[in-house]
């Protein structure tokens, strides 16, 4: 085990970029403490040193112990902080954004706010879902038709794909254990990817609240971003584990989604997915500044920290 050398603590304009940082680290079953300007990881084969100014977001999953000083350390690095379920399929609780700059979020709710510019997000949503169709044109109501028929396509191609016996899709909230083993594995699924869904949205800084196909919830962007992978990923593994056995559908399906998102490092994607929504046309990359700006009626913002006051 190597210790990474010590140094001074950085100030905010010496903060790593996001684009150089770690996206995640994930830890579990550990003591997380500081040491300088790093944080260690304590667990029973020893420390291991992690420098503050590389994580973008740390997942705490279970049986991890934060100290006050770690978090301190953190916060002033910029790295975000939430705690999830094992290998993130679970989202507990969240600290701040791994980023500084609101381009993200401003670019959610400018997006979000104009009626076309939200039909123009929900319809790129879909044209990921529909990869090699033409969703230009589509209502919001077609598009939802043909989101339907791929689900309804999917369970059955899945079902014929793993013998599973499929009666259609069946789900009574609050009521897990009424359903049957392929239908909660599929509900077990669904709920695995709002967590990963909104420990990203978390981590980015966005608003869970403005969805573009989903509303009215506090969760109608998470359950936008969970949707984009529900055929893809979420599905087939959970009829793959009905399939091997009817006993403990639910946390034997947590655990194959666990390692299935891990070993697709779908975090990552997840993340290059929203950027992509949410800045087409602006450009993927985020200015990382340690700056605050001063809005006026026209042209672009002024420096904060000058009196702009009238001198007569």
């Amino acid at each position: 085990m190597t210790t990474v050398s010590k140094r001074r603590a950085s100030t905010p304009r010496e903060l790593t970029r996001i684009g150089e940082r770690l996206s995640f680290v994930y830890l579990e079953r550990c003591i997380v403490h500081r040491d300088d300007n790093a944080i260690t990881a304590e667990d029973g084969e020893g420390v291991r040193h992690i420098p503050s100014a590389t994580i973008g977001t740390l997942l705490l999953g279970p049986g991890t112990r934060v100290t006050h000083q770690a978090m301190a350390l953190l916060g002033d690095s910029g790295a975000g902080v939430v705690w999830v379920g094992e290998r993130g399929v679970r989202y507990y609780s969240g600290g701040r954004a791994l980023t500084r700059s609101s381009a993200l979020v401003e670019a959610q709710a400018k997006a979000w706010a104009n009626k076309r510019t939200r039909l123009d997000v929900a319809r790129a949503m879909y044209r990921k879902r529909f990869p090699g169709e033409d969703v230009e044109g589509k209502s919001r109501r077609e598009l939802l038709g043909m989101e339907g028929d791929r689900v309804k396509a999917c369970y059955r191609e899945n079902a014929a794909r793993t013998g599973v016996e499929w009666r259609g899709r069946k789900y009574t909230p609050g009521d897990f254990n009424s359903g049957d083993a392929p239908n909660q594995a599929v509900t077990a699924a669904a709920q695995c990817f709002y967590g990963v869904a909104q420990s990203v949205v978390a981590a980015l800084g966005c608003t869970p609240g403005l969805g573009f196909v989903h509303s009215g919830h506090e969760q109608s962007f998470v359950l936008d971003i969970a949707d984009l992978y529900r055929v893809s990923v979420a599905v087939p593994t959970a009829f793959d584990v009905a399939a091997e056995s009817e006993e403990e559908v639910g946390s034997r399906t947590r655990r194959a989604l666990r390692d299935r998102i891990h070993k697709l490092e779908l975090l990552d994607k997840c993340v290059d997915d929203i950027k992509s929504l949410l800045l087409a046309g602006v450009g993927a990359e985020i200015e990382e500044t340690d700056s605050v700006g001063l809005q006026v009626d026209r042209g672009p913002d002024l420096e904060s920290g000058r009196n702009y006051g009238v001198i007569w």
